[in-house]
């Protein structure tokens, strides 16, 4: 690699380098800098001095040393190899980096994010004298079982083609085509393409937001969804449990594409999903879930400007899957770290703090994240979508701190995690009183078109029963719950039968993991059924303890093991045993 110095280093301040005078280097441009070509990024031009951050190690590094320019932005390359790959935060891959130079990354590590010499067998769309527009698929990989890879027209590209290869295996950056653009110029067409990561890939239309994404777990499809293309927080405390929710999403969401970005992490978590994730077999495809999913790993003790930049590698690989027409999820963990990467590297640039220190754009930058989620048509006219659901880690579970309320500002979908919940062993330890989904008007006509009309009562009525035993709960608290007539304490006993048999989920039980949506409505009607049921007594004099002495509501929790998910005739059963059980209670004169 042939590089024209364009300075040389002035002053260091950890990943942040300065070079005086003028360097020609424009803003935004990644730049190699020093004698072991780190990769960095120009991020202040003055007339005095260029300020570049570094996204690797400085230790070492000495004033006087070269800076590199390279002429264009900090890109993502993308093409086939992408999926069941790991990369760092700038698009290394871990695992060559790893080959050759053992578990921890070296300085200036020039490693290209696809294998340049794998040859893929591409089926080539085009041919001479065709025409070509802007997101249009000119040759296709199979990229494995489940992901075919589409070649996409760069954006911004139209005319003729006066080349084409035939089908037939090619590397990554071998030309197969060659089109000539209006003013006579001349494009080669390889099987991948470079993407600058800050910059959000073009579509067609942003669509409405219609379709839920389906993850399996009850409190979440249920009481506070999230759709398709949509955005969602998953803030909490320490050991509440943020990861593991986001490796449940992971693993069972009805999205084609998981992009997992450990963003901060520990080290060890990243091994878990890496380990988890290559363990578990995609129902879809009977293969290993890494087939189907990328890995940004930027752990905790990795430079914190890469750790910046991990979000916009993560969400750019998200988009270039979208753009073939995939349906992607984004599991961000966490962004908290990522602010906090953000707050170091201000500081380190004298700029203004605001509040808790971060800096003034923390909330512009983190509604430029979420702003890249949605559901589009995308310049070949198909549909796809991002959904973006970040944790957020604040200090003390403090829901007030700045993080949490910019991203709140920004999601619709908000996953409350509860300390106390989580030590109850209560998982997913989503809060019901305090989260909340803003997609339930946009997602009920699918639920009722395509699960049941009378979904989205069943759910009302869930809800307003777990919201009047929070109420119930303040009483009790000052005066017992022996004083409660008997209905509110049937509201009682209710709420703890949605909260155990519904809200509650093992990840560990082959049937509780993952729950389809037939089966959550049939739960919930049976849940129901035991209230109206039960409630018709109570107001006809029929003591609840003599209801409770059933053993039904203990029956009621456990349908969740004893009914598989393909049996849900099943539940019939259960229907006979309330009628039997409640008539043989005696009933008052």
């Amino acid at each position: 690699m042939h590089l024209q110095a364009s300075g040389t280093i002035y002053s260091i301040n950890g990943s942040v380098v300065t070079i005086q005078g003028a360097t020609g280097l424009q803003m935004m441009e990644m730049v190699y800098v020093g004698d072991k070509k780190l990769v960095g990024e120009v991020i202040h031009i003055s007339d005095e001095k260029t300020t570049i951050q570094v996204y690797e190690s400085t230790t070492g590094m000495r004033a006087g040393e070269p800076v590199y320019g390279s002429g264009g932005p900090l890109c993502a390359l993308l093409g086939p190899g992408i999926l069941s790959n790991i990369f760092d935060g700038i698009e290394r891959p871990l695992r060559e980096m790893a080959a050759g130079s053992g578990a921890f990354i070296p300085e200036g590590s020039d490693i290209s994010p696809l294998d340049l010499v794998k040859k893929w067998d591409a089926k080539i769309l085009l041919k001479p004298g065709d025409d070509i527009q802007p997101g249009q698929v000119y040759a296709t990989v199979q990229e494995n079982a489940l992901i075919e890879n589409r070649a996409l027209c760069p954006a911004g590209l139209s005319g003729k083609v006066v080349e084409a290869k035939k089908d037939g295996a090619y590397t990554v950056l071998e030309p197969v085509a060659v089109v000539e653009d209006s003013q006579g110029g001349r494009h080669e067409l390889a099987l991948a393409q470079k993407w600058p990561i800050r910059q959000p890939r073009p579509v067609s239309e942003r669509l409405p937001i219609e379709r839920p994404l389906i993850t399996g777990q009850r409190v979440i499809d249920t009481l506070f969804p999230v759709a398709k293309g949509g955005t969602a927080a998953i803030p909490g405390g320490f050991g509440t449990g943020k990861t593991m929710t986001q490796h449940q999403l992971a693993k069972w969401s009805d999205a084609d594409i998981i992009v997992y970005i450990g963003c901060g992490e520990r080290g060890n978590e990243m091994t878990q999903v890496l380990k988890e994730f290559g363990e578990l077999i995609d129902p879809k495809t009977g293969k290993p879930l890494t087939d189907r999913t990328v890995l940004i790993a930027n752990t905790s003790n990795m430079p914190v400007a890469a750790r910046e930049a991990s979000i916009y590698t993560g969400i750019t690989l998200a988009e270039y899957y979208r753009d073939m027409g995939y349906h992607v999820a984004v599991m961000a963990d966490s962004t908290s770290r990522w602010a906090e990467a953000l707050r170091e590297l201000s500081g380190r640039l004298e700029e203004m703090p605001a509040e808790e220190g971060f800096p003034a754009y923390l909330p512009s930058r983190i509604s430029q994240f979420y702003e890249r989620a949605g559901y589009m048509r995308t310049l070949s006219g198909q549909e796809g979508s991002v959904t973006i659901i970040g944790a957020v880690s604040p200090q003390g579970a403090d829901f007030s701190e700045p993080v949490t309320q910019n991203t709140k500002r920004f999601v619709r979908c908000f996953w409350a995690l509860d300390k106390s919940l989580a030590y109850a062993r209560h998982y997913p330890a989503i809060n019901w009183t305090s989260s909340y989904s803003e997609y339930l008007e946009d997602l009920a006509p699918w639920y009722r078109k395509n699960i049941s009309p009378s979904f989205m009562r069943c759910r009302q009525e869930i809800s307003n029963l777990l919201l009047e035993e929070s109420r119930l709960m303040e009483i009790v608290k000052l005066i017992g719950s022996d004083v409660l007539p008997d209905d509110q304490k049937l509201i009682l006993e209710t709420a703890r039968m949605i909260r155990v048999g519904f809200l509650q989920q093992n990840a560990y039980h082959k049937d509780d993991t993952y729950v389809p949506l037939p089966k959550q409505l049939k739960m919930m009607e049976i849940m129901l059924y035991f209230y109206q049921k039960a409630k018709a007594m109570v107001e006809r004099g029929v003591p609840v303890s003599e209801i409770l002495e059933t053993g039904l509501s203990e029956s009621i929790i456990k349908i969740k093991y004893d009914v598989p998910n393909d049996r849900l005739e099943a539940f019939d059963l259960y229907y006979t045993q309330i009628d039997e059980k409640l008539s043989q209670i005696q009933q008052p004169v």
